[in-house]
């Protein structure tokens, strides 16, 4: 689906226009495109590869999808592809962006991805000062907004691990805790995987080589590679976290069974002493002591009982009742 197909000249928006005029503005040197698809066809991805010249590569990449975060270079153009995350109804959902940029055309095609870009166009519309400087300030803006966007994701992560923190040593909640924390473990992990490869890609659009189409525009990539050491490190700091949280629960557990095992011994010995006791005296050998004895019966259960209950209020004082 065709979302804008705009024509810009020194920064300010000339008007919107048709595909197939895509390639009369492309040659223009003061000029550059900027295109937005979503979820595009094939058919589509064909027209914009002969309307940019893109290279076949780049282009069955972005047809295919499920790529790594990365940035490639492709002659004068590069070619980037980073993943929008969002949470929705508790489910972290990957979507992807790649982009295609050139001296004079920004391309960009989003898939499996309900968040919308078109805040990004108006931000760069309302800076023509920034704007002029070209396709690569473009590039800058979405990167910044894919980027900018992990921040609430990092802070959801870090509210649920918070969360779970504090249920760690309520009696019985083991297993929902496990389960929680190895269901976080996954989004940290997609996050992780995001953020990366984007953070080494970057790192090399900022310093002494860099793309020609990125050239004008390189303090702005090094502030979004400061934003993405800022989210690794606090991605990390969330997996140590969890990887403690994880070792506490099971220990929680092995706590649990343990207590479990005390009570049962416990409870094995008093009733092991009872079965011993009525074992010898249920035997009715003919000359047996007290077996004739009138009171030999209540006898024996006062005495049985006495020794169970002190056996119980031993196993309470140390705590195994």
């Amino acid at each position: 689906m065709l979302i804008n197909c705009t024509v810009y000249q020194e920064g300010k928006k000339l008007r919107d226009i048709s595909v197939a005029e895509i390639s009369d503005y492309v040659s223009h040197p003061d000029c550059f495109v900027w295109v937005a698809l979503r979820d595009a066809e094939p058919a589509e991805l064909e027209q914009m590869q002969i309307e940019f010249g893109l290279h076949e590569l780049a282009v069955e990449d972005a047809r295919h999808g499920h790529q790594r975060p990365k940035i490639e270079e492709y002659g004068e153009s590069l070619f980037a592809v980073m993943k929008p995350l969002e949470i929705v109804d508790g489910v972290l959902t990957v979507g992807e962006v790649a982009v295609f940029v050139g001296e004079n055309y920004v391309l960009s095609v989003r898939t499996r991805s309900q968040q919308s870009f078109l805040s990004v166009r108006e931000r760069c519309e309302r800076e023509p000062h920034l704007l002029s400087q070209g396709s690569g300030f473009v590039l800058y803006a979405l990167m910044d907004t894919v980027v900018d966007r992990y921040f609430p994701l990092v802070d959801t992560l870090e509210s649920e691990l918070e969360t779970i923190e504090e249920q760690i040593f309520a009696k019985g909640s083991a297993r929902s805790n496990i389960e929680q924390l190895y269901e976080l473990k996954r989004k940290v992990m997609v996050l992780k995987h995001a953020v990366a490869p984007l953070l080494e890609a970057v790192a090399n659009l900022h310093g002494r080589w860099v793309p020609q189409v990125c050239a004008s525009t390189q303090e702005y990539f090094r502030d979004v590679y400061d934003h993405l050491v800022r989210i690794n490190t606090s991605i990390d700091a969330i997996r140590d976290t969890l990887g403690i949280a994880i070792q506490v629960n099971l220990s929680m557990v092995a706590i649990e069974h343990s207590e479990v095992n005390k009570r049962l011994a416990a409870w094995a010995g008093i009733f092991a002493v009872a079965t011993a006791l009525v074992g010898v005296w249920g035997m009715n050998f003919e000359a047996m002591p007290e077996l004739k004895w009138e009171y030999g019966y209540p006898v024996a259960l006062f005495l049985i009982t006495a020794i169970c209950g002190v056996l119980y209020v031993r196993f309470k004082r140390v705590g195994w009742l």
